[in-house]
């Protein structure tokens, strides 16, 4: 591109490290393997209903030179502080989710004599060390690696499983029911799809930590080219892991399990039963990389969120030594809460999943607004605020998913 510094590119890609993972390799397969391509339309609406949300992270930050928090911070303490109750309800199901599937994907490739908490322990030890000691430098040129692996790899499997098919999967389609089960099972999938709407928080710092470690300001054009290549990235490989599923095991009498290393199992057997046996080392590897790499990015994202909160909300905390004391305890937090659950819920990885993933669609409305209501604030130069159209697009995703949000609670609660 003309005129384009490539040193603008990066956060975009970790953004797209943290999306692809559980959503992606969890809940689109388990989609196309239990409906077939009935959801693919939901895919594709939850990406687009969602893209303005996410993407107002970056564009407030370059904007601004601050991250979502400080937006948040002056719309009142409140504001914040319900920021933070949100983010703190979350978190634990969330870094448990994403650790399951990823010591899941480990130990079915990998047996060792050690439990599935100690391999838990073991993994979230390793990255908090990462992320201690290698800080954003090490995020930035793992995303780009495994970003790219994975792309390749699951593209390769899902055109050859077209190529193999007979087209049944399209001639059994089933009418979708409204049930209590189908619809929790969407909200589950579209909670994560792309992913959570806090990250686009995570994604503001991740800018400023770019330009913080390059010494290079991008251009508005720059920083959102960055982050679209990334959103697309997460689109494309999303509906190709719900097309392996449904090319694969839709109708096949094989229902996922419950347990993250079984699950593990039948996960990679969709490729080698699409490419070979051949594809199975190298699927692993990129399985494994992308899911450690989801599991490094939420460790490090909960702690440099937390850390900026906490500043504002108890100035005391803001001195740089307590704020590295301060990152060790969310760290010690953290990890801790995750090992608690997983400890009780490691045969259960799927609804760990369902939970931490609806969890993230019932707070979306409210995320979204936050972030609507940040780029449109007077300390958003008029050249850096978003287009008509993608205001109007914002609307229609705030009262989308509000609506859906509140069908779904009704339906809980028996009232429809």
């Amino acid at each position: 591109m003309k005129n384009f510094n490539w040193k603008a590119i990066g956060p975009g890609l970790i953004w797209a490290g943290a999306a692809i993972g559980v959503s992606h390799m969890v809940q689109s397969t388990r989609a196309g393997a239990d409906y077939g391509f009935q959801l693919v339309i939901v895919v594709i609406l939850a990406n687009l209903f969602k893209y303005p949300f996410f993407q107002y992270g970056p564009r407030y930050a370059i904007a601004t030179g601050e991250s979502l928090i400080e937006a948040y911070h002056r719309m009142g303490k409140w504001v914040l502080g319900l920021f933070l109750l949100l983010t703190v309800g979350t978190m634990f199901a969330i870094l448990a989710a994403v650790t399951s599937v990823t010591v899941g994907i480990i130990t079915s490739v990998l047996p060792s004599s050690l439990s599935y908490v100690e391999v838990t322990l073991l993994l979230l030890v390793i990255c908090a060390i990462i992320i201690l000691l290698g800080q954003y430098k090490t995020l930035d040129r793992l995303m780009k690696a495994v970003v790219l692996i994975l792309t390749i790899s699951t593209l390769v499997a899902f055109f050859v499983a077209l190529a193999k098919s007979d087209g049944s999967v399209l001639v059994n389609q089933q009418p979708f029911e409204w049930t209590v089960g189908n619809v929790a099972f969407v909200i589950a999938l579209v909670g994560w799809m792309p992913s959570a709407i806090d990250i686009s928080v995570w994604n503001s710092l991740w800018t400023l930590a770019k330009i913080e470690s390059t010494g290079y300001r991008p251009k508005l054009k720059e920083v959102l080219f960055d982050f679209n290549v990334g959103y697309l990235g997460t689109v494309i490989i999303a509906l190709a892991f719900l097309g392996l599923g449904a090319l694969v095991m839709f109708n096949s009498g094989q229902e996922f399990a419950n347990g993250g290393t079984q699950f593990a199992k039948q996960f990679l057997a969709l490729y080698t039963q699409s490419i070979g046996k051949w594809a199975f080392v190298v699927v692993a590897i990129a399985s494994i990389a992308t899911m450690f790499s989801t599991t490094l990015t939420v460790l490090d994202a909960y702690p440099r969120v937390l850390n900026p909160v906490a500043g504002i909300l108890l100035p005391v905390t803001q001195k740089p030594r307590t704020q590295k004391r301060l990152a060790w305890l969310w760290m010690f937090v953290l990890v801790t809460g995750a090992i608690v659950i997983i400890s009780k819920l490691s045969e259960q990885m799927k609804l760990l999943v369902d939970v931490a993933t609806t969890l993230s669609f019932l707070t979306a409305p409210v995320l979204g607004y936050l972030n609507l209501k940040a780029i449109i604030s007077k300390q958003v130069p008029a050249e850096f605020r978003p287009s008509k159209g993608m205001l109007l697009l914002s609307w229609t995703g705030l009262i989308v998913l509000s609506g859906f949000a509140l069908y779904y609670l009704l339906m809980k609660l028996g009232v429809v």
